[in-house]
């Protein structure tokens, strides 16, 4: 949100530009250096996939960073709500917890091959989490409880036990093949009959294209925040029945606050 503030965490760009200065990644092509996955497979082919992992939690555990106003609307807005995010730090969980909000945390363990069938499931209070087989596992209270859902694993404060990452190229092609272990058949079945509001998601990345697809609900409208889109984007959103409002997060955020009415209730509808 902030580029070279210390107490915000770098972008996916900045990171991969880390990354390639600690790896002397060969190509000095703007392009090459910017392609997160990319650079991180080079990195842990250099280096070796642990260190890509040492390296990961270096970045993103640190108790200087502080979340932003998105995180802060999204928990305050927070009842019954499903949040998918694909960030691996704890910023959002932490909005939650200042805003006494309960939420169950579900993550996909990713690269950790001991728990690779299985997803890991904190509910609201837990320490440690159940390790539960996709087809099993069941929430109670889904639609009426929050949840948190890290499909691209995550970090936690507490130690690296739990730390999992999907980052490189070949993770991607990982995650695509384990659909099925990495979206619970209850999520997907939640997920084919709502509506998604996409936040700082783009659509270049043909990963998340299929991860889309294969997640989201067909012929129901959804909408995505996106700042100038480009004609590419616009035409796949467009073909997965999104409805593009251009604007920055940053205005997005404004101007739900500006719908908010004296009374508490929350307005759902943004103009363009």
């Amino acid at each position: 949100m902030r580029p070279g503030d210390p107490a915000y965490l770098p972008s996916g760009r900045d990171l991969a530009e880390q990354l390639a200065e600690d790896s002397q990644f060969p190509s000095a092509d703007g392009r090459d250096r910017s392609d997160l996955a990319k650079v991180s497979s080079y990195y842990a082919d250099g280096a070796s996939r642990g260190a890509l992992r040492r390296k990961l939690r270096r970045v993103f555990v640190n108790d200087d960073y502080q979340y932003n106003d998105l995180h802060r609307l999204i928990a305050e807005l927070a009842s019954g709500l499903f949040v998918v995010t694909t960030n691996y730090d704890t910023l959002l969980e932490k909005a939650f917890q200042d805003a006494n909000k309960p939420y169950d945390l579900v993550v996909y363990p990713a690269d950790n091959d001991e728990y690779a069938n299985a997803v890991l499931w904190w509910p609201h209070g837990a320490t440690e989490p159940e390790k539960v087989k996709p087809n099993q596992f069941e929430l109670e209270n889904l639609g009426k409880t929050n949840v948190i859902y890290k499909i691209h694993g995550s970090v936690r404060s507490d130690g690296d036990k739990w730390d999992s990452f999907v980052i490189t190229e070949e993770d991607y092609v990982r995650l695509l093949a384990r659909m099925k272990q990495a979206v619970p058949k209850s999520f997907r079945e939640y997920f084919e009959k709502r509506a998604f509001l996409f936040l700082g998601y783009g659509l270049k990345d043909w990963n998340l294209r299929v991860l889309l697809k294969e997640v989201c609900g067909q012929d129901i409208r959804s909408w995505a925040i996106m700042k100038d889109p480009t004609p590419f984007e616009a035409k796949l959103w467009g073909r997965r029945s999104v409805d593009i409002y251009d604007m920055s997060l940053e205005d997005f955020v404004a101007r739900m606050r500006a719908f908010r009415d004296p009374g508490g209730r929350h307005d759902t509808a943004i103009a363009r």
